[in-house]
């Protein structure tokens, strides 16, 4: 029996990845500064956090942030 295809939604939609490839590049490029303080971002997670945040002001498609 052959196994079953399951289509699978996006999480993620395209101008968010943009978003996030350009956050990606601007830190290895050492230009991203975060939002508040306008420090440089040394840290991968910060860079797809701030991409992810401008998406989402952006309107793209992108689940929505878990509350702690």
């Amino acid at each position: 029996m052959p196994p079953k295809k399951t289509s699978k939604k996006r999480k993620y939609g395209s101008t968010a990845q943009k978003k996030v490839r350009r956050a990606m590049h601007e830190r290895k490029q050492g230009t991203l500064k975060s939002g508040r303080s306008g420090k440089k971002v040394k840290s991968r997670k910060q860079a797809i956090a701030i991409g992810l945040s401008e998406a989402r002001k952006s309107g793209a498609k992108v689940p929505k942030k878990k509350s702690s």
